[in-house]
């Protein structure tokens, strides 16, 4: 359970430095790719092979995990940027909904491909969690948005959905604690380098002013973590990935929700503190649903 409440607390610290990308007017993908840039870095020095000479550019690019973190790199970059279109011309709540709910897809894998249990408390709790991102993200329940950007919220679901399933598959089958940080190492520069080529598209020239780099640097150490300790939940054994994802994702709308209030003073509607609430019950239901049942049966 460390390794969830650890990257529930990484990866809404993320989206609190996000928050304040927004107040100190950072460029958003010149951030990124710095923190992409020092994530790998971090994971580097964390395998080890660096600081003992014996690092290799072929350590990046074994072919155990080449092809997993090659798709996950590059769906970072491009989701991302789809996160970021999608919130300037739809809005964060629907954007973030599409996000969120993409977890659907990791967690379907895990129940029908992977043969997970398929508990009825479990499932009741994945789809509190549904309704919980619905209601946490809604104003008044409410959600509507122009239907030209449809295509938008779509493969945001998509490609963040694919993303996290190939994270899981590679998790199962190519990474193992030998091996872990150098796959994220080449996965982060590979989103760096897909985002290096984004901008010389976008801008036709490199540029990455002194603020982009510090705040780059700040989002990097964190969202290596996050990686780390989410791949560590999964490896754990201790929870399934249907209720990895879900718990994940519930306990960081909850969180960000109490630092948004208490950081930003961010007010809450009463669809949002519905939202919160099922997002409780849904990671209670998902966590403990087989005690749950033990417990209703010897009653």
């Amino acid at each position: 359970m460390i390794e969830i409440t650890l990257t529930i607390v990484t990866f809404s610290l993320m989206l609190i430095i996000f928050k304040y990308f927004e107040i100190f007017k950072v460029n958003n993908l010149q951030a990124i790719i710095v923190n992409y840039i020092t994530a790998g870095a971090l994971a580097l020095v964390a395998d080890g092979s660096v600081l003992t000479n014996n690092f290799s550019i072929t350590n990046l690019l074994q072919p155990t995990f080449i092809y997993y973190a090659l798709i996950i790199g590059v769906l970072f970059i491009i989701t991302f940027n789809l996160i970021a279109f999608g919130t300037q011309k739809i809005g964060i709540a629907i954007t973030t909904v599409s996000n969120k709910m993409s977890m659907i897809i990791p967690v379907l894998i895990g129940l029908f491909v992977f043969k997970e249990d398929k508990n009825f408390l479990k499932l009741i709790g994945i789809v509190l969690a549904i309704l919980a991102i619905f209601f946490s993200c809604s104003k008044n329940g409410k959600l509507s948005f122009d239907k030209k950007y449809l295509p938008v919220i779509i493969l945001v679901f998509i490609g963040q959905g694919i993303a996290d399933s190939t994270l899981k598959w590679a998790q199962e089958f190519a990474i193992n604690a030998s091996n872990n940080n150098v796959f994220f190492a080449t996965t982060f520069f590979t989103a760096a380098f897909s985002g290096t080529l984004f901008m010389m598209i976008q801008q036709r020239k490199i540029t990455v002013t002194l603020r982009s780099l510090l705040w780059g640097v700040i989002l990097g150490i964190p969202n290596y973590f996050t990686l780390y300790f989410f791949v560590e939940a999964l490896s754990a054994g201790v929870f399934e990935s249907s209720q990895v994802f879900p718990i994940v994702n519930m306990g960081v709308i909850v969180l960000t929700a109490v630092m948004g209030i208490i950081l930003f003073r961010e007010h809450l509607s009463k669809s949002n503190w519905m939202g919160i609430l099922l997002a409780l019950i849904a990671i209670s239901l998902i966590t403990f649903s087989n005690d749950f049942i033990k417990f209703l049966d010897v009653g």
